[in-house]
């Protein structure tokens, strides 16, 4: 029986990351040699840190630029003399803080605006990865341990644009793979939801699902971006909830490469190549689960510690267990821990525990056990339904901005002024233009 944990999302541990004090600063400068210079010496006069600085052409002034500069700041004071300093510049306007310090207790952390910034997750993971823990069936192996090392540093190295690393795997781990696949597949017909019924054989199709060969995640991105945009990244091992979380609102989905021990193919205490390819990926390819994921990604930007606590619980308990109701056929599963769970996908569908309609402000604080079958279980009605009470909830959280994601761009704008505001709401306008138009011509 293969056992789930915490450890197969990759979002949920007891640590956090370590927050960084940074903040974000805005301005707008206008045409002329030496503007920048003379803004990053208002910095220089602070003594400041500047940790990222992004220019853009500017929608406010006519031949200029938007500038965004992170810097490292200790205090609300340092932060305003930051702001009056370049507020002095002549030939700045529109200076503010994207990400303030105006109250120590609420900063808002930082969180990626271009999908290039997820870079910087490469390095940072919680446990896994290159070291074991002392339970994995593959501590003691140091043969398994070198080729889970090799593995690893390809993700390490890995960098937004490049092609994704290929894996040659071995004998052993396509027969632990096969194991798994085959007594899985059979099971799907029974437990799993349409949805992911209807994708599971394109995979098969396209992207060299099957028995005998474990699918490259370059094949798998390509399949899934031309179906929901979504698209995969290597990664070492878990990483924190917030990374996890953040990544979904660029519709990025982190995957393992590696596979469990060989010893114990229906086990693993972490997630690994047939949790990630077998439990989530399918459902990337489905519109309105991938909706319903980048609205968890979203919701976690700049959130609080005690909201990305319950945005991961919300992930737990649909991503991960989730269960949906399916008509005559009753309910079904869609949770990856499930759907790569051969005990656990059978018990969820019995009568034993405990079912609950899908309720985000109650799923958000329901306890789970991260060793053991669940108890309690959430239902949703559909995956619509399920983002429409979602969006309902994230209203509630205490985040001071809004967001939304610019597929054009792959970068998260933060709606914190008016020009962005009309320029986002002109865009809204064109599309029900659009939308108008094609419901007369039907």
């Amino acid at each position: 029986m293969m056992r789930t944990s915490s450890q197969n999302t990759g979002t949920h541990h007891d640590a956090m990351a370590h927050r960084e004090q940074r903040t974000t600063l805005f301005f707008s400068v206008h045409d002329q040699i030496g503007a920048l210079d003379d803004c990053l010496n208002a910095l220089k006069r602070v003594q400041v840190s500047m940790t990222r600085i992004e220019s853009r052409p500017s929608k406010s002034t006519d031949s200029g630029y938007d500038f965004f500069v992170d810097i490292d700041a200790s205090s609300k004071d340092v932060v305003q003399k930051v702001v009056e300093e370049i507020k002095g510049v002549e030939i700045v306007r529109d200076v503010r803080c994207i990400t303030s310090l105006d109250d120590e207790k609420e900063s808002v952390p930082w969180f990626p605006r271009k999908i290039s910034d997820l870079d910087t997750f490469a390095e940072k993971v919680l446990e896994m990865g290159e070291e074991l823990s002392s339970d994995h069936p593959g501590a003691k192996d140091p043969v398994y341990r070198k080729r889970r090392l090799e593995i690893v540093q390809k993700a390490k190295q890995y960098r937004t644009g490049q092609p994704l690393p290929r894996i040659e795997y071995n004998e052993q781990e396509r027969d632990t793979w096969r194991q798994v696949y085959t007594r899985l597949r059979a099971m799907y017909p029974h437990y799993a939801c349409r949805e992911f019924l209807h994708v599971f054989p394109l995979l098969e199709q396209n992207c060299g699902y099957g028995p005998d060969a474990i699918p490259q995640i370059e094949d798998i991105s390509r399949f899934l971006k031309d179906c929901t945009g979504f698209t995969l990244r290597p990664v070492m091992g878990l990483l924190t909830p917030r990374d996890f979380l953040n990544s979904l609102a660029f519709r990025v989905f982190h995957s393992t490469q590696y596979i469990r021990h060989h010893s114990d193919p229906y086990y693993t205490p972490e997630p690994d190549c047939c949790h990630e390819l077998l439990g989530h990926v399918p459902l990337f390819a489905d519109p309105n689960f991938a909706e319903l994921a980048q609205e968890i990604g979203l919701a976690s930007l700049g959130a609080s510690d005690e909201d990305i606590e319950k945005l991961a619980t919300i992930f737990w308990f649909t991503a991960e267990f989730g269960l949906c109701r399916e008509g005559t056929n009753g309910i079904r599963a869609y949770g990856a821990g499930l759907l790569s769970s051969f005990g656990e996908l059978e018990y969820a569908l019995t009568d034993a525990p405990d079912k609950r309609a899908f309720d985000p402000s109650q799923t958000a604080v329901q306890k789970y056990p991260i060793t053991q079958f669940q108890p309690v279980y959430f239902v949703a009605d559909s995956f619509k339904d399920a983002t429409a009470k979602l969006r309902e909830f994230n209203v509630t959280m205490r985040r001071p901005f809004q967001v939304r994601y610019n597929p054009y761009t792959q970068s998260v704008e933060v709606l914190d002024s008016r020009d962005k505001v009309q320029h986002f709401a002109r865009s809204i306008r064109n599309e029900m233009q659009l939308l108008t138009s094609a419901l007369e011509q039907i």
